[in-house]
């Protein structure tokens, strides 16, 4: 059976849809205000829908599945997962704000403090001590209120990863992620989040180019050359990925042979090529338990 493509506009009150008239070929470029959106595809024959993956989209393609017109989707825990992950990282980006906001200004005052943070509350007691006479009346709290912030911070970005860590444990797929070195809390839940239904990559390969850990090409005539990382797909995940296969490359516990010959590779190119060759492996090798596909060397 052949489906009418639809394309979708998705909007806040009004929905544009788009398609070519099955009987007369014309155009159809009609809008739908959004209380009769569901209803009027539910009227119609079957069709594949396409629509932009922005914010509200899955939950239109949740709704739209329900009649199956549509393809599968993250369903509603895995987008609520992402949605931890990204108030997380809002989080840390404040905290790492907030930590750099008071470095400068101390800065301003003769104090200059050591990198990092274990460094910044070893430090910040004596300082605000010294500090506590030759500060202007109306600043000499505010150093003092600052430095408390990071650590509300903590306390929230805490308990996030305390939900997520509750979800990892009820989640087969999680745990199966998990296993692979370099992999933790936050790259195993982001990755089962973010593919939603596993079975839709036929190979780790094809996911890791998913989420842009390949490299883009350039070429004609035949003659194709590699360029860099892509960085195409989804940041995030991509950033917790390396990181965790960088950990196991400067940090191996049981190295295997193909390890052995990863680091061979870093002695003689940056760090970059082998963490993420790791990565690829890694995940190559655990495919078929998440679903994914067979394994392939």
């Amino acid at each position: 059976m052949k489906f009418t493509i639809v394309g979708v506009d998705i909007a806040k009150s009004v929905m544009q849809l788009y398609y070519i008239d099955a009987e007369t070929g014309g155009i159809v470029n009609k809008p739908v205000k959004r209380v009769a959106f569901l209803e009027h595809f539910a009227n119609r024959s079957p069709c594949l829908i396409g629509m932009k993956a922005c914010g509200g989209s899955q939950h239109w393609a949740r709704k739209l599945t329900q009649p199956g017109k549509s393809v599968a989707v993250k369903t509603e825990t895995q987008q609520a997962v992402l949605g931890l992950h990204r108030m997380r990282e809002q989080l840390v980006k404040f905290r790492t704000m907030q930590t750099n906001s008071l470095r400068g200004l101390l800065t301003e005052y003769g104090e200059v403090l050591g990198k990092g943070r274990t460094a910044l509350d070893k430090a910040i007691p004596g300082v605000l001590e010294r500090q506590v006479d030759r500060l202007p009346t109306i600043l000499i709290n505010t150093p003092r209120e600052q430095w408390n912030g990071p650590v509300e911070l903590d306390k929230q970005i805490a308990q996030i990863e305390r939900r997520l860590q509750t979800w990892m444990k009820e989640d087969k797929a999680c745990k199966t992620i998990a296993a692979i070195p370099g992999v933790g809390l936050l790259t195993a839940t982001a990755a089962v989040a973010t593919m939603g239904a596993a079975k839709t990559f036929r190979s780790g390969r094809e996911f890791a180019a998913w989420i842009g850990l390949v490299p883009a090409q350039t070429g004609s005539g035949g003659k194709v050359q590699l360029l860099g990382i892509s960085r195409r797909g989804y940041t995030y995940l991509r950033t917790l990925l390396i990181h965790g296969a960088r950990s196991v490359l400067f940090h191996p516990k049981e190295p295997s042979l193909f390890d052995k010959c990863v680091r061979n590779v870093h002695v003689r190119q940056c760090a970059l090529r082998p963490a993420i060759s790791l990565f690829q492996n890694r995940r190559r090798r655990t495919s078929e338990g998440t679903g994914t596909g067979k394994y392939t060397r």
